[in-house]
């Protein structure tokens, strides 16, 4: 009897986009990074701890609505394969794992990370948790992954958890919403967890922890570029800079020059003046309204079959079935 391996990883690199996209980033006015680029090992690292600190409620209170939810979702779904976009450390996936075993249904999970590094060690961890299961996990970007998923079984349910879908503009919400559609079949399930719009002080705080993770998390960015492009850039030089914008509904995260300086980045042959207070806009997270995001989802052909949320209104998780 062949023996089938418990754990296989697919590599799609993006280093072919990496060049491009910080080209025309530092060469844009205003000036952008994309938030995809935070998670080497060290941002990885940093965000983890994020998730852990006081101030950045949307892990832990997600955590609580998924214990409540994990066993009605399967319940809706029965059967199926698991599928997650960004799953990074999985540690709010082991909710789900742990209502499939409750449930006794099969424990296949696919999951999907830019970070190699994160997604080998916490694929490992899960197999050492979960005797029965087996893991197909993916090393790519969101762009890149449609076509490369792999479907063990008839039914999916595709996970998208803690709120990464406020990443995207409006426009590119709309796009990704609409290729999630796209890749799932009819009878398939879309689980979106999102950050619901709430008071400014409470939203302004997650985002300037403290402790100062998260402005060791934006600047790592910076230290990236240095490392991958051989930069020179001064991190001491600049500052981060985090806010609610309310005509967009979305907390921004920049780096802010505190001086005129200009940046060379060797492998790319690329000089980047900056004067004074200008920024790189490295985030957006952006805040939802449940019945807005509900009637885009229906158009896009993925209804909201339940909803949960915490007694505090701050979070949703929405569960949408392909139609």
């Amino acid at each position: 009897m062949l023996s089938i391996p418990r754990l296989e990883i697919q590599d799609f690199p993006v280093a072919q986009t990496y060049r491009q996209d910080v080209v025309t980033g530092l060469s844009s006015i205003p000036k952008f990074l994309q938030p995809k680029y935070f998670y080497d090992e060290t941002g990885s690292r940093l965000f983890e701890a994020i998730c852990e600190l006081p101030e950045y409620y949307p892990t832990r209170t997600e955590a609580l609505i998924l214990q409540t939810a994990a066993v009605p979702i399967f319940q809706t779904t029965g059967p199926c394969e698991l599928v997650e976009l960004g799953s990074g450390s999985a540690t709010k996936t082991t909710y789900l794992l742990d209502a499939l075993v409750q449930l006794q249904y099969p424990l296949v999970y696919v999951p999907v990370d830019v970070s190699p590094t994160i997604l080998q060690s916490s694929a490992e961890r899960l197999l050492a948790d979960y005797p029965q299961l087996i893991v197909r996990g993916v090393v790519a970007d969101y762009e890149g992954v449609w076509a490369r998923l792999p479907r063990f079984e008839s039914r999916r349910l595709l996970v998208f958890l803690g709120s990464t879908l406020g990443n995207f503009s409006q426009a590119e919400c709309e796009t990704f919403l609409a290729k999630i559609a796209d890749s799932l079949q009819p009878q398939d399930y879309f689980l979106l967890g999102v950050d619901l719009r709430k008071a400014v002080p409470l939203l302004e705080a997650a985002y300037n922890d403290s402790q100062g993770v998260t402005a060791a998390f934006n600047l790592n960015l910076l230290a990236r570029l240095n490392r991958d492009f051989d930069g020179n850039f001064d991190l001491t030089q600049f500052e981060h800079w985090a806010f609610y914008n309310k005509q967009l509904h979305q907390i921004e995260m920049h780096l802010r020059s505190l001086c005129p300086q200009s940046v060379y980045l060797s492998k790319l042959d690329l000089t980047v003046e900056f004067a004074a207070g200008e920024t790189i806009h490295t985030e957006s997270s952006r805040k939802f309204d449940l019945t807005e995001l509900g009637g885009l989802l229906t158009e896009l052909g993925l209804p909201t079959v339940k909803v949960w949320q915490d007694p505090q209104g701050w979070f949703g998780l929405l569960l949408c079935r392909r139609t």
